[in-house]
């Protein structure tokens, strides 16, 4: 009744075809959806994409720790709009607080090498710029939420990809993006994961961060041939 067109490409090249691309699994398109709704603070949609993700195979456990991820790559608020947005799919599905993860957990391993080079480096960059940025970052994000075991450290940074391309973050990509590889996220599955954020974040912010895959992609195939 207002955009005919818009519902035809929703219906026919959206859901019937983009969604079936076999370059990422349908709970990957699933996830990375999501990510892109809670980073944009998109709540209103992201009801029936909850329910696709899960259908798809994204346990609740998963979605809770997308939203609580997000929380610190998209601000708090973003995060409890989704929280609220996902509280009637929950109810619905009679998920309930014990499925969930709770707020203290037995941590993944950290790579205790490779943390204490990214903390020197950011300490050298910002330590003097902002001190309680740097220590949150390490003490809260590296060495707290990304050793939570409910999201898969791929699924993690495939998330934290997804939403940095989603706000035009482009700075941030190449450390995140060789990050999500390094976790296991294939160069075909990062390719088809921009196809699929053109849809939901816009060209624009899509074209604007190719350039920055395009380089990962070189450099990594660069240095494999060595």
């Amino acid at each position: 009744m207002v955009a005919p067109a818009l519902e035809h490409y929703t219906q026919n090249l959206l859901l019937g075809d983009v969604w079936k691309r076999p370059g990422l699994s349908p709970r990957d398109r699933g996830i990375v959806t999501v990510a892109v709704l809670i980073a944009r603070n998109q709540p209103l949609d992201l009801p029936f994409y909850l329910n696709r993700a899960l259908d798809a195979g994204v346990k609740p456990g998963e979605i809770a720790e997308i939203i609580t991820h997000l929380a610190f790559y998209s601000g708090w608020p973003n995060a409890t709009a989704a929280v609220d947005a996902a509280k009637p799919v929950f109810a619905a599905r009679h998920i309930k607080a014990d499925q969930l993860p709770q707020a203290k957990v037995e941590q993944l391993p950290l790579d205790k090498d490779a943390e204490n080079r990214r903390a020197a480096t950011v300490e050298e960059n910002f330590g003097k710029v902002a001190p309680g940025v740097v220590q949150y970052t390490t003490d809260a994000l590296f060495r707290d939420l990304w050793l939570r075991p409910a999201l898969a450290p791929r699924d993690r940074s495939m998330v934290t990809v997804s939403a940095l391309v989603a706000s035009g973050q482009t700075a941030q990509i190449t450390y995140h993006l060789n990050r999500a590889m390094d976790n296991g996220l294939t160069q075909e599955e990062a390719g088809e994961l921009l196809t699929q954020l053109a849809f939901y974040a816009g060209w624009p912010n899509v074209f604007s961060a190719m350039p920055v895959f395009k380089d990962v992609f070189a450099k990594r195939s660069g240095a494999a041939e060595k």
